[in-house]
């Protein structure tokens, strides 16, 4: 099956190529904000099916903020977790597509209106997310290849037959994992092109399964369908370590979009927002320096927090 998509990739890789690309950040912590119901199973797919609309004002938010990409709001969206959650396949599938159409529809009012023409990423979470167990965090699942292919075949078409024009493989605990989803993509599109970031420890050296951080990047300088390699999810303090490494042995752009740095305190459930010089936004030009080249935000930030990498990355015109 060869699924082309809408719109290649290219532009995105161009833009790579000239400079930082600056991506969207949290969905569900602006969902939140919008009074979503995330505590569920789903997170924020959940809102695929009950609040719609509260997805495509997250989308155009972060667009007004400055966001070059955005990503389709598909994360924990796959047919499996639909369809525990009561969809029959059918609903399961508009969902999926829902996630992709609301993001395409919030780029081109976006653009009518005198935007910047954006580009749409399409989410793929990775299996450990659709668990709800925090298992994306520690890797501690197993495929087999025809395990891989049956979970994130149907939203991968899905995503590639409603136009998006990259996959974001994003917040992967495992290397198999991505090589898999990665040969998949080549089989049903060999045009189509994906990002990859992976989740890692504290240190920024392994991913969180334990894989050699080097072997992972190591895997993306040789994939032809990855056009670029991170990491995302983590603390901002992992994220130089991470880039300077896998800087040494990979020339493909460096992607970064972490947590925002505040603090959690599971006993109470509580968060403490850090200052705004231990904000994740306060790293953006080193990060820049040390190779990223597509910089957001996940958990927790803002398209406040958007709006200030935008500033802090966006080249000044030249004066007189």
């Amino acid at each position: 099956m060869d699924i082309s998509p809408s719109r290649p990739a290219s532009r995105l890789t161009a833009a790579l190529a000239r400079g930082p690309v600056i991506l969207d950040g949290a969905m569900g912590t602006e969902l939140d904000a919008r009074g979503v119901d995330t505590s569920h199973e789903l997170w924020s797919a959940l809102a695929l099916i009950d609040r719609p609309a509260a997805i495509s004002a997250v989308h155009t938010d972060y667009l007004t903020a400055g966001a070059q990409v955005i990503t389709t709001n598909s994360y924990q969206a796959s047919l499996p977790a639909f369809m525990r959650a009561g969809l029959d396949e059918g609903r399961a599938r508009a969902a999926l597509a829902a996630s992709a159409r609301l993001a395409l529809e919030a780029r081109a009012a976006h653009a009518a209106a005198g935007g910047r023409q954006a580009v749409v990423a399409g989410s793929v979470g990775p299996y450990g997310a659709s668990l709800a167990d925090g298992s994306e965090y520690t890797g501690d699942y197993r495929l087999d290849d025809a395990g891989w292919d049956a979970f994130h075949a149907p939203r991968l078409e899905i995503l590639l037959d409603q136009g998006v024009d990259v996959i974001a493989v994003e917040t992967m605990p495992r290397l198999d994992e991505a090589q898999a989803i990665v040969e998949l993509l080549e089989r049903l599109s060999p045009a189509a092109r994906a990002w990859v970031s992976f989740q890692v420890d504290g240190g920024g050296e392994r991913l969180a399964d334990g894989t050699p951080l080097l072997r992972a990047a190591s895997w993306a300088q040789e994939a032809a369908g990855v056009i670029a390699v991170g990491v995302n999810c983590v603390a901002p303090e992992a994220v130089l370590p991470a880039l300077e490494a896998m800087r040494a042995v990979t020339t493909k752009p460096l992607v970064a979009y972490p947590n925002s740095g505040d603090l959690y305190h599971p006993s109470t459930k509580t968060w403490t927002v850090v200052p705004a010089e231990r904000r994740f936004t306060a790293h953006a030009r080193s990060w820049a320096r040390a190779g990223a080249r597509l910089i957001g935000g996940c958990c927790r930030t803002t398209p406040a927090d958007t709006a200030v990498l935008a500033t802090a990355l966006t080249p000044a015109p030249p004066s007189g």
